[in-house]
């Protein structure tokens, strides 16, 4: 571990929050490399129309989803997050070895447990590493980041692996024309350092409400619900959701909380080069950029390709973009999630 920094001080930012300042206490924390993986097979609105009573026009108009990839049936979590944790790594020039931590986002572990960070440790060969997994569904990916930074801030870690990965397909209802049209599988990674003379993560802003956990759940399952004949009989271990209610939430909470951190951080609309929002649905990703008074060429969409990945959205997301060219070195990037629990989620990144 690196005690010690003799480097000069990143340049001063004002906030006029001061809990904002809370990463400058400490490391700074600047993401050094991104990755993705998605899956071969897609899955487009043509096929799903064979498949349940749908149609390209009805998903398009609704959702802004065309295609979405499915993993194959071998193809675990862990597959796809350790791949994207290999293209991230290799980006960041940072080898297996040098992680001193893997966090993985996910509502679609391999298993109870062990945690699917533990087999992604395994199949990287990441065997310094402590791993664990984190929860908080479409807003895991950035819960991840601000956990990660707290670990660099606090000379506990120098390098932390964060990865969103989904197999949401095994917990899909294949037979729900509401909810199977808008769910597809992949991974993005994230790897977290020190960066003297950056300053990397500038904010990250989170928030939850327990009391809507019902609108967006997977019901039976857990300790509350066991699996049991009655519970696959009542098809409980698939995804439930009130569109209508989660479609509302979620605009205001993404607006909430993107303002709140151009807010800590005192910056405009204006200052932003790239907003990469969770890709849920089109029409909440137009609400949120039209409400922020952003153009549409600030803003990044990927959905039309993939559909809701949950806490790989983002994730896969800003990985395209970096590599398209969208976000150079020294652009604000202004990240923001919304998902079940209800879970929602900004960061600012200086990249």
């Amino acid at each position: 571990m690196n005690d010690s920094d003799s480097s000069p001080s990143p340049r001063p930012v004002r906030f006029r929050n001061p809990r904002a300042a809370h990463n400058f206490q400490g490391r700074t924390c600047s993401i050094v490399g991104v990755g993705s993986y998605v899956p071969e097979r897609v899955l487009t609105n043509a096929d799903l129309e064979k498949m349940v009573e749908t149609s390209d026009e009805w998903i398009t108009t609704r959702t802004g989803i065309k295609e979405r990839r499915l993993a194959a049936e071998n193809e675990t979590t862990s597959d796809m997050g350790a791949e994207a944790a290999r293209r991230a790594l290799a980006r960041a020039g940072v080898s297996p070895e040098q992680v001193d931590l893997i966090i993985v986002a996910t509502v679609t572990p391999d298993m109870v447990f062990p945690s699917t960070a533990c087999l992604i440790q395994h199949k990287i060969g990441a065997h310094r590493a402590a791993a664990f997994d984190l929860e908080a569904a479409c807003s895991g990916f950035i819960y991840g980041l601000e956990v990660g930074q707290q670990f660099i801030a606090s000379r506990t870690c120098d390098t932390v692996l964060v990865i969103g990965a989904e197999k949401l397909s095994s917990i899909v209802d294949w037979q729900d024309r509401n909810t199977c049209v808008l769910f597809g599988d992949g991974a993005g990674a994230a790897v977290l350092q020190h960066r003297p003379n950056t300053h990397g993560l500038l904010t990250v802003c989170m928030g939850a409400d327990g009391s809507k956990g019902d609108v967006l759940c997977l019901p039976a399952g857990g300790s509350a619900k066991p699996a049991s004949p009655e519970t696959i009989a009542q098809r409980l271990h698939y995804i439930r959701m009130d569109g209508r209610e989660t479609f509302k939430n979620a605009v205001q909470a993404m607006l909430t909380a993107a303002r709140e951190a151009m807010d800590r951080c005192e910056v405009s609309i204006e200052d932003i080069a790239c907003i990469v929002p969770h890709q849920a649905n089109l029409r909440i990703i137009d609400a949120v950029g039209s409400r922020l008074g952003a153009k549409p060429e600030q803003v990044y969409v990927n959905l039309h390709k993939y559909g809701n990945t949950s806490a790989a959205s983002v994730a896969i997301a800003l990985d395209e973009a970096v590599q398209e060219g969208r976000i150079r070195q020294g652009d604000l990037v202004l990240l923001v999630v919304f998902g079940g629990g209800f879970t929602w989620g900004s960061a600012i990144v200086e990249w």
